[in-house]
């Protein structure tokens, strides 16, 4: 596909550096001849230093023969003014980030009278990870299949869950519970086990089932299911209000230390149920005084991600609290990884998972969909989410009959209100839903899974 992205800030880059991965003609445009000359040597990308809303400068990127427009500069005006511009240019679809709560309500509204394809809110997402951390606070990450019914959740294990030396194939037979480990990280490597692959303590492990089926395992090894009762958050910025709305919305209290007297005001104005406190958040002190203690889950969302880890390293030493930290920047992710901070959230990886699962859908056969796609095991591998549309060749063969593509798991079929753990003997059938954890990059249609 022929992409224009505008701006190459943070998520803009990212996006650029995974598209032009997959072999996507990319352009990137942005008004920082300093930013574009930053990257300039990291990007193999035609870059573009100008005004995405000018059509001079959209005439320059041959928006004439663009396939996808997507819109990520910090302001949300104008990434919906060049999405406006490149659909009355251009013939292609347009994706636009717009991140304010103000047009959280009025969203569909302006996606249908803009005429753009998909608008991306990266801080409403996040917020919304966070909860369903919250509400599940043993997995260090949770992502969902089939609306809902289905739940990939990675977590560590511990030497008090007796699993050390337990081969995949021992797991759910010895904790009677449906689920399949999908993908286990074991220091710098990624692995998609097989039944005979031995898990060890310290282990990442990420395990695909039913929410009930895992809150069942997680209950039988002894983690905790319940969602927590409270939650202390550092930084009042737009991720804190969407997700200060929705732990309200689940009857969890909800704290948030904030400095910026302005932002405390509003914050008071937009949610009288919270707590606000003005404050310096890395006051250790206030933290303390404040019953950090006591705090079942402490969530860091200030803009500087060195402040992020250091919050979360205190709040270890003095809280039980199931602990979620927001990093922006992953130059250090390696190190990062090796800090033991709970829940690591990178809002721009999610904000490039939507947007490259909108890509592939549009890209697909009509056979089938790509539904759902997060990059899993440390970005080393891919789960992705297949509705079944038609017949191919992969339907009605029993799965130990198919030859698929190495290090690629079936993991789990949903069908007609039931979730199902895959067997030799199961097959897919159309109308089912399928996921796919794997290694291999830009599957676009269940058919990729098959061996060339």
């Amino acid at each position: 596909m022929k992409i224009i992205i505008i701006g190459c800030g943070k998520v803009g880059f990212a996006l650029a550096e995974e598209l032009t991965s997959e072999n996507h003609d990319v352009t990137i445009i942005d008004s920082s001849a300093r930013r574009m000359q930053e990257v300039a040597e990291d990007l193999d990308a035609l870059q573009i230093v100008g005004n995405g809303a000018s059509i001079t400068t959209l005439m320059e990127a041959d928006i004439k023969e663009t396939d996808l427009f997507i819109a990520v500069t910090g302001s949300d005006e104008l990434n919906l003014l060049c999405c406006l511009i490149a659909k009355k240019q251009g013939n292609c679809l347009t994706v636009a980030r717009v991140r304010n709560p103000i047009y959280s309500k009025e969203i569909e509204f302006i996606r249908e009278s803009v005429g753009i394809s998909m608008i991306i809110n990266p801080e409403l997402a996040a917020a919304a990870e966070i909860a369903r951390l919250l509400r599940f606070p043993s997995a260090i990450k949770i992502d969902t299949f089939a609306k809902g019914k289905i739940e990939l959740l990675k977590f560590r294990l511990k030497p008090e869950f007796n699993l050390d030396h337990i081969s995949i194939a021992e797991l759910p037979l010895k904790e009677k519970c449906d689920i399949l480990v999908s993908g286990v990280e074991r220091g710098e490597e990624a692995f998609i086990p097989n039944g005979d692959f031995v898990l060890k303590n310290g282990d990442l492990v990420s395990i695909i089932a039913s929410p009930q089926n895992a809150a069942a395992f997680f209950k039988n090894i002894g983690l905790k299911t319940n969602q927590v009762k409270n939650c202390m958050m550092v930084g009042g910025g737009t991720i804190a209000v969407y997700l200060a709305r929705q732990l309200l919305a689940m009857k969890i209290k909800v704290v948030i230390i904030e400095q910026d007297p302005d932002v405390c005001q509003k914050l008071a104005e937009n949610l009288p149920d919270a707590m606000i406190i003005q404050g310096d958040g890395t006051n250790k002190k206030l933290l303390l005084e404040e019953n950090l203690e006591f705090a079942e889950a402490f969530v860091t969302l200030t803009n500087m991600d060195e402040e992020n880890i250091l919050l979360a390293l205190f709040a270890r030493e003095n809280s039980k609290a199931k602990l979620i930290t927001k990093v922006n920047r992953i130059s250090f992710d390696n190190i990062i990884d090796q800090l033991d901070l709970g829940s690591v959230i990178y809002p721009k990886y999610i904000t490039t998972d939507y947007i490259l699962q909108y890509i592939r859908a549009t890209q697909n056969s009509i056979g089938s969909n790509v539904e759902t796609l997060y990059h899993i095991l440390d970005n080393k591998a891919e789960a992705l989410e297949f509705s079944i549309k038609e017949k191919s060749p992969v339907v009605g063969v029993a799965l130990k009959d198919l030859r698929l593509k190495s290090n690629l798991l079936i993991s789990c079929i949903y069908r007609k209100g039931r979730v199902m753990i895959p067997r030799g003997n199961d097959s897919i059938q159309v109308g089912d839903t399928v996921i796919v954890v794997t290694t291999h990059k830009n599957l676009g249609d269940i058919r990729d899974i098959l061996a060339k």
